[in-house]
Order: C-alpha cells, then sequence, then structure tokens
C-alpha cells in the first residue's frame, strides 16, 4: 500500500484535483510540486501537473489508479511559478489543470523535454569565397544569398528572414548540399554591452530612470505616462541595461505580434545578451526553444504577448509591459484572463519592479495611481526638437465629399506630398465597404451564422464576415430581385486605398491592414519600406496606431471616428479617445511639425473637444468621474456570465435555474443584472446570452461566484449550452 498520493491537476474543464497512486517502485522522493506526469483519465491518457503530495485520501485507495509516466525528473514548474497559476486559477475561477496547460507550450503539453538547441547561423565556406559570381548566373536566389553573406557575413535565419521577402531556404539547401555554405554556433557575446544612443535622457526620462532603480529588489508598481514621441522605450532600453548587469532577466510584454520584430531589432542594436521572442506566429518548436532558454537562464530578454506572462525565467529581475491600456492584454476565449494584471502579481510575489508604459493609459491604471498603489510617472514632451502635433476637426456635415474624402483633407494631402512628407490616412475598419445593396429592392449582404452583414472586399471579389470568417464570392446579380444593381455601402481601406490611386497614380501609397500583413514578416517589410521612402501614403487600421515610429510622417487625417462615439459599452469613448491619441502621435514624431485632421458629423461632441484643446489626461479625469458616479468599473467589480447554444430557448430555459439557484444564495453586496442577449445575439450559428454580476468589492464578488458556479454543473439545462465566465471583463462581445 503507498504511503502517499499524488494530488494532481489535469487539463479538463472539472475544477478539481485528481488523486492518484504513484508508480510501483517508486519513493515519495522521486515526486515533487511541478513534475508532469501521464495519468489515465477515463479512457484517455492525460498530461497533468502534481500541485501537491498527500499522507491520505478521501477516496477508497482501490479505487485510485496509478499514473501511468513521469515525464520529469524535477519540476518544470518552480514553487513560485505554481504559486502564480495557482492564484490566476483562482481569481479568475478556472480549473487548476486548464491554467497549467496554458502556461505550457503546445510540445510540453504531451511530451518530454527536448534539448536547448544552440542558434546556428550560415557562413561561406571557402570554395563560395574563392568561386566566381559567373557559376551562379542560372540561379539568381542563390546568388543572392551569396552575395548577401558577402557583404554581411555570417547571418542567422532570423536575419535571413528580415532581408528576403521570398522564401530563401530551397536556395540555401542547394548551396549547403554544393558545400558553398556550412553552419556554424553563433558567436553569443559574453559581456552586457550597451551601445550608446547619440543622446542623453532628458531630465523627464532620467528622472523616471532614477526612480525606478531606486525601488530596485522591491516590488512597485510604475505607470511611465509619456506622451507620444516622449521616449519611453529609451527608458526601458537604460533600466534593461541595469537589470542586466545585475545578472537578471527581463520580461517585456507587448500587445501584439507585429510589435515584436521592430522592438527586437532596436533592442538587438543596444543590447549585447540573448533575446528571444514567444508569440503565437512562432513554429511550435521555436515557442519550445523559447520557454527552454528562459527556463534555463540562457535568455536575458524574453520579448513577447500576453502568452508569455506564465514563461519561467530563472533569475528574473524586471518586468515591462508596453501600451499597457491595449485590450489585446485580455484573452478573450477559454480561461479569460488579463496579462497585465498577473504579470503585476508575478512582479508581487518575486519582489521585483513593473514598468507599465503608455501614452494613454487605461483608466484603470489612472485609478490605481489615485488609490496610491501604482507611482505615477510622467514623460509630458517629446524628445529632441519634436513637438505634439496640431488637431483640427473637420465638419463634414452637408459637406460633398470625394469618395469619403473631404476637400480640406486632400489639400492637406497634395501640400503634405509637395513638401516630399508622408501621410497617414486611418480607417478603422478593413476591406472595401461594410454593406453591399442592392439599389432596386433594397437588399443586404448578411451573413447566415451571425447578426452581422458581409464586407466586400472588392480585389477578391468576395463577401467575408468578419465575426466567424464565413465567406461567399460577391454575387453579380441581387439574390432577392435578380437585378444588377449593387453597389458597395461605408468605406474601408481597401475603398481608400483604390480612391487613393487614381487620384495620385505616380505615388508609392501601402495598405497596413489583417488583409496585407497575413504573411510572416509582412509587417516589417512595410516598416522597413516606410522608413526607405518607399510609401508615401499609408492607409491603414488601428495597427498603425501603436508604436510605430516614422520620422517624416506630418499628416494624419481620421477618415472616420465617429461609430466609437455612440456605442452600447460604456468602455467605447476610452477607447476611442485612447485609438485617436495613439494614431495622432505618429505625426510630427522629429524635427518637422505634425498636423491631425479628423473628418466628423460631430464636430462639437465633447470628447472631441477635450482632445483637441486640452489632453487625454483631462479626458481621463472626466471620464472616471463619470464612471465612479455611474457605480462602474474601476469602482466596482464585474463578472460576466457568457451562455451560447445553437436553440435560443435552451439559453432561456438556462437562464431561468440558473436565476432561480442565484435568488436561493444570500448576495446583498452583489448585483445581478440580466439576463439580456447579447449586443450581437447570433454568431457563428450560436445564439447567446449573458448574466451581468457587479458588486463593489472584489471579496463580495468572489465569495458569490464560489457559490454560484459549482451550481451551474448540476443543472439539467447546462447540459444542452456552453457557459464560460469572464472576470474583469472588458467588453460585452
Amino acid at each position: 500500500m503507498p504511503l502517499f498520493y499524488l494530488n494532481i491537476a489535469l487539463d479538463t474543464p472539472l475544477a478539481l484535483v485528481f488523486d492518484y497512486q504513484p508508480l510501483a517502485q517508486t519513493q515519495k522522493s522521486d515526486y515533487c510540486v511541478g513534475q508532469r506526469v501521464i495519468a489515465p483519465f477515463g479512457r484517455l491518457q492525460k498530461t497533468g501537473i502534481i500541485v501537491s503530495i498527500s499522507s491520505e485520501t478521501q477516496l477508497a485507495t482501490k479505487k485510485l489508479k496509478p499514473i501511468l509516466k513521469r515525464l520529469d525528473d524535477t519540476p518544470i514548474f518552480s514553487d513560485q511559478d505554481c504559486q502564480l497559476i495557482n492564484w490566476a486559477a483562482h481569481y479568475y475561477h478556472q480549473p487548476l489543470g486548464e491554467v497549467f496547460t496554458q502556461a505550457l507550450p503546445k510540445q510540453l503539453r504531451t511530451g518530454p523535454i527536448p534539448n536547448e538547441s544552440q542558434d546556428m547561423c550560415y557562413a561561406l565556406s571557402s570554395t563560395a569565397v574563392e568561386s566566381s559570381d559567373s557559376l551562379l548566373k542560372r540561379a539568381p536566389r542563390q546568388a543572392s544569398i551569396i552575395q548577401l553573406l558577402k557583404q554581411r557575413g555570417p547571418l542567422s535565419a532570423e536575419e535571413l528572414n528580415a532581408a528576403f521577402e521570398w522564401n530563401w531556404r530551397p536556395p540555401l539547401n542547394k548551396l549547403l548540399e554544393k558545400k558553398w555554405l556550412l553552419t556554424q554556433p553563433v558567436k553569443a557575446e559574453k559581456n552586457h554591452q550597451l551601445v550608446e544612443p547619440s543622446f542623453s535622457p532628458n531630465p523627464e526620462q532620467q528622472a523616471a530612470i532614477d526612480h525606478i532603480l531606486q525601488e530596485n529588489g522591491t516590488f512597485q508598481a510604475h505607470l511611465l505616462d509619456g506622451v507620444t514621441g516622449s521616449g519611453k522605450t529609451e527608458v526601458y532600453l537604460q533600466l534593461i541595461q541595469k537589470v542586466l548587469l545585475l545578472n537578471q532577466q527581463v520580461l517585456v510584454l507587448l500587445p501584439e505580434i507585429n510589435l515584436t520584430p521592430q522592438l527586437a531589432s532596436r533592442f538587438k542594436q543596444r543590447l549585447a545578451c540573448n533575446i528571444v521572442v514567444y508569440h503565437s506566429g512562432l513554429s511550435d518548436t521555436q515557442r519550445t526553444q523559447a520557454w527552454i532558454k528562459c527556463r534555463s537562464g540562457s535568455a536575458s530578454i524574453l520579448l513577447g504577448t500576453r502568452s508569455s506572462t506564465f514563461t519561467p525565467m530563472k533569475n528574473l529581475g524586471l518586468i515591462i509591459l508596453d501600451e499597457e491600456h491595449d485590450s489585446s492584454f485580455k484573452q478573450q476565449e477559454g480561461f479569460r484572463y488579463s496579462a497585465r494584471d498577473i504579470a503585476i502579481i508575478r512582479a508581487r510575489n518575486l519582489g521585483i519592479p513593473i514598468v507599465m508604459g503608455s501614452a494613454t493609459p487605461s483608466l484603470e491604471a489612472l485609478y490605481n495611481v489615485q488609490q496610491k498603489r501604482f507611482q505615477h510617472l510622467l514623460l509630458p514632451n517629446r524628445t529632441g526638437q519634436a513637438v505634439a502635433p496640431s488637431i483640427h476637426l473637420i465638419d463634414i456635415r452637408n459637406k460633398k465629399l470625394d469618395n469619403h474624402l473631404s476637400k480640406p483633407l486632400l489639400v492637406a494631402v497634395d501640400q503634405c506630398l509637395d513638401r516630399q512628407e508622408q501621410v497617414i490616412l486611418f480607417v478603422n475598419r478593413r476591406g472595401f465597404a461594410p454593406v453591399l445593396m442592392c439599389h432596386c429592392c433594397g437588399w443586404v449582404a448578411q451573413c447566415k451564422h451571425c447578426d452581422a452583414r458581409l464586407v466586400t472586399h472588392q480585389q477578391q471579389q468576395l463577401l467575408k464576415c468578419h465575426h466567424c470568417g464565413a465567406e461567399h464570392r460577391k454575387p453579380h446579380r441581387c439574390p432577392s430581385c435578380q437585378q444588377a444593381e449593387l453597389f458597395p455601402l461605408g468605406t474601408g481601406t481597401e475603398r481608400i486605398e483604390d480612391v487613393l490611386k487614381v487620384r495620385y497614380p505616380t505615388i508609392p501609397i501601402t495598405r497596413i491592414d489583417r488583409d496585407t500583413t497575413r504573411r510572416k514578416d509582412a509587417m516589417q517589410s512595410v516598416i522597413d519600406k516606410v522608413h526607405q521612402g518607399g510609401a508615401q501614403i499609408l492607409v491603414g487600421t488601428q495597427m498603425l496606431a501603436k508604436g510605430h515610429h516614422f520620422p517624416n510622417v506630418t499628416l494624419v487625417g481620421i477618415i472616420d471616428m465617429d461609430a466609437g462615439l455612440f456605442s452600447i459599452d460604456y468602455r467605447a469613448s476610452e477607447r476611442t479617445a485612447q485609438l485617436l491619441t495613439q494614431v495622432a502621435g505618429r505625426a510630427g514624431r522629429e524635427s518637422k511639425p505634425g498636423k491631425v485632421l479628423i473628418q466628423t458629423h460631430n464636430p462639437d461632441h465633447p470628447l472631441f473637444q477635450t482632445l483637441k484643446t486640452q489632453s487625454y489626461a483631462a479626458f481621463a479625469q472626466q471620464a472616471l468621474a463619470e464612471r465612479q458616479e455611474a457605480q462602474l468599473p474601476p469602482y466596482h467589480y464585474q463578472a460576466l456570465l457568457r451562455v451560447n447554444a445553437t436553440q435560443e430557448a435552451d439559453i432561456l430555459q438556462f437562464m431561468h435555474d440558473i436565476k432561480g439557484q442565484i435568488d436561493t444564495l444570500q448576495h446583498t453586496n452583489v448585483s445581478v443584472l440580466g439576463p439580456v442577449p447579447s449586443p450581437m445575439l447570433k454568431r457563428a450559428g450560436r445564439f447567446r446570452y449573458q448574466l451581468l454580476f457587479e458588486s463593489s468589492t472584489r471579496k463580495a464578488r468572489h465569495h458569490f461566484l464560489q457559490q454560484v458556479l459549482p451550481h451551474i454543473k448540476t443543472l439539467k439545462s447546462s447540459r444542452k449550452i456552453r457557459w464560460s465566465i469572464d472576470v474583469d471583463p472588458i467588453d460585452l462581445y
């Protein structure tokens, strides 16, 4: 009989920890918390994590099965990692096994940990150095690789990706076969050396750096509130240098994949250390190797998106979270966690500083500043000779527009191009037009699976649903009346691009949205083109708004932002103000003055007026006062129960049952609002409803959810629906 039992978290939707017997002929010393094991689960075999080892069990020993295999001799998660994962599961009311699974790369969810690979690069062999270029006349791509290596010396796969837009691997493999190339380990820099910039930090930057360094070795959350172009990245670099000199690691979190390459490039220019990236755009092997290097300590800096939050790091000394306001830090499917909040808890547990930077801080962050939980560090001025752009509103009421573009905007674009400067035109919608309508009968192209209209994509001749991904060929005739009078209504990036190509046939124009940047490294290629002057007009969505530094952009035109003024979501005004401020911040970032033109049918709207005459900070203070009066976050705490099913009646029955259960509980400190249909009732063929729980304290909300959620599994009606709980929701969709 075993003298001990293994308590294992398995990847199941059940919020339970399962007891198992150890393997035969093993001792208690062979096991420890944080190890992975393979255990039988019904007819399946699942990978689990040992979360505790106990001397007793509540089940009959005969019913307990032994595990099938130990995957690790030593823990894959440290005690501190386990502490963080336990906190996340507890706070977000998620099964512990699912949270552990989220913290692992896919390759490590089932198999052994592979060996840490050494970074390799490609170099010319003596044969290639001595050869004549004429030998490769019939192989231009092989010749291009040889020429590049002759110019720059040995290059890694990442550097070859950045150098070539085409697939360089087949011609490179041919060169390896010919023995013209050889592979060799990348020479790692032993000392962390900062390549000094051509300028010194300004007084505001230096004050922020000094203040954060004073807290070295202790936990403190810092909000680095700097206007666009104020040099927040320089503050990050100076801090990272100091941390690396202490032989500690740094975790840098970014909101989107597209920001990773340019920041990694800038870090590599300034810091001689091993930098790894981690995001969903990498292969499983690449993510696994990055994870292993961070855990072993061979990687000094981890640059990643929200999925990096849980990555184990051997000696973490600093966490930096850039664009802290960005909604991309909140996971919207499955385990709905906030990477920002978990990063703060991780820093607190480790006793290290965390720096959260933004030109438009979230209202939650500013509220925490008010409550003295965050230190507020201000960078109120742009660096160097740059000044904030001037903002002008273009009243387009009763005005004739040229394909959605006003005359003042077009005149400003002409003047900018005459000065050989660059222009950004912002359209917050991709595609050609959001609606396809029949002029004869009024038919509108509607998604069959969602309560949404299909978006016209003219170049592909497709109608696409931006919610469920459904695609259809664009019809030539109306499906309702068979007439050919179909016309696109509204505008998107593709339509504005087409209009500009007709108006400016000789000017290079680049569109930046999800459609044009799907290919790997496409975003970096576009950014390089802009810096080289190969794109004078940029048309794009909010992908253009975040973190980009385009020195020659002096004009930003915002085509249509009125929709954000009238949303049913109380957070819409905050997001609109942040987006406008971020987009406007792309103009005039160097010595040339910048101008921002906003087309609107609502020039007198308070949000526009506040941003024009005052600042985002003034808007934020007004918005916080409104939130406090309305008893909304961050002054109150919410949780959203989302329910969906293929039959609406099944949801209504479930909602009736769960409301009956709630009525039997003591919940005087929690308000229950709903149930109501989601703003988009039907999505991807499923009907969706929601129930909102609201409380003035986190403790009351947590206690309430602990009482309610176990009841859901006992309801018969829950078998016909899918549900999820979203703690601290950031949207209602």
